[in-house]
């Protein structure tokens, strides 16, 4: 527990030891952690989770209050729905580390499942899709992928199901009951230019910009994929599933496989937006068939952002090159019209910290193998 406070032990100044706060917090938190040499640390555990329980009943309300800031993602700026709602960090950062502990020794992890785990990133989920699609496309068989996007995911978890989920995992009593306890009456208000406005309850979702929001929503999607035939890749609530569909019964599977996740869906009140699920044709021989979800056909698609990648139903990563350089260009443009200075030991560090990323963000999936393709990027390569 000491270890997560990650508490400054040096004045950033004078580089002299500032142990104030250390002292401070240590007071309170030594009694219930020394007591691991009379008992096994499965029971100070749940000393310390009865006691934080019974401290959530009584007056741990600042902890069920959150100020939303919304946070704008994409589309027009005018709509509300385009913008993300984000909100005692250090005990979510202890249950956090039991749960994911107890998820491993009983290997109850989601092995399709990329987002918020440790040794998992985008890269390795589109690595590991590419891989299965190329192998299809490679012996000239055709892949149907269907892109799904669930309906504000994160804010509409029910919080009932979600404990269900939790008690289903066999978890410690204790850590349930302190998630319930830490879901249940919760508050919130918008925060715009610094003006507060009205308290509302929350009766769904996880809290967005919280340490614990991540594991329990990852727990809460784990048997998605559960029935499924087809090839499933999850990042967070970012779903595709791809079907080979050139053989015999591969269009029906894909249509069975998005009958099952309407169940899910139904079952676990975690709406899709219909709107912008897609599907994306491969291969030369692709039927192109059609397919439905809650009676609406899905919308064809040439071309899909994926993570931040744009995939073509090509395969090929010319579009995804020409969007990597014209993001580089423009933000070396920013650096050359705001930076007087020319040294290279002042232009180095911001050429790396903001036009690098923007050519190398999973390059390992989409590196360029065509000259033009290749030009249009070393264009950007240098200073």
């Amino acid at each position: 527990m000491i270890n997560q406070l990650k508490v400054k032990t040096k004045d950033p100044t004078s580089g002299q030891q500032n142990l104030k706060l250390h002292q401070k917090v240590l007071s309170r938190i030594h009694k219930p952690l020394s007591d691991t040499n009379e008992e096994s640390n499965n029971t100070s555990r749940s000393q310390v989770l009865k006691v934080q329980t019974k401290a959530h009943r009584r007056s741990a309300r600042h902890w069920k209050l959150a100020n939303v800031v919304p946070i704008y993602k994409k589309g027009s700026r005018e709509e509300s729905g385009n913008y993300r709602p984000v909100v005692g960090k250090l005990m979510e950062t202890m249950l956090k580390e039991w749960i994911v502990e107890h998820l491993k020794t009983h290997r109850l992890q989601d092995q399709k499942q990329h987002g918020f785990t440790s040794g998992r990133s985008c890269q390795k989920n589109l690595i590991d899709f590419l891989d299965w699609v190329t192998k299809i496309i490679d012996k000239g068989g055709a892949v149907d992928i269907a892109y799904l996007d669930f309906s504000k995911a994160f804010g509409t978890v029910p919080h009932r199901r979600l404990i269900n989920k939790l008690q289903s995992l066999s978890l410690d009593s204790n850590i349930v009951e302190w998630i319930r306890q830490w879901l249940s009456d919760r508050q919130q208000r918008v925060v715009v230019n610094g003006v507060n406005l009205a308290q509302g309850l929350v009766t769904s979702g996880v809290p967005q910009g919280s340490v614990l929001g991540p594991i329990l929503f990852n727990i809460f999607i784990s048997d998605i994929a559960e029935g499924i035939n087809g090839k499933v890749c999850l990042f967070a609530d970012d779903t595709k599933i791809c079907n080979r569909v050139d053989v015999p019964g591969g269009i029906s599977q894909m249509t069975n496989d998005l009958g099952k996740l309407k169940k899910w869906s139904e079952l676990w009140q975690l709406s899709f937006n219909v709107d912008k699920c897609k599907i994306m044709y491969l291969g030369r021989k692709n039927p192109r068939a059609e397919y439905r979800i809650f009676d609406t056909v899905l919308t064809s698609t040439s071309e899909e952002r994926d993570l931040g990648v744009i995939i073509a139903e090509d395969l090929r990563v010319s579009s995804q090159c020409n969007r990597a350089a014209g993001n580089a260009s423009r933000m070396l443009g920013c650096v050359g019209s705001g930076i007087s200075s020319r040294k290279r030991e002042v232009l180095m560090p911001l050429y790396r910290a903001l036009v690098r990323p923007h050519l190398e963000y999973c390059v390992q999936y989409w590196r360029p193998y065509l000259q033009k393709d290749i030009d249009i990027l070393e264009r950007c390569s240098t200073v």
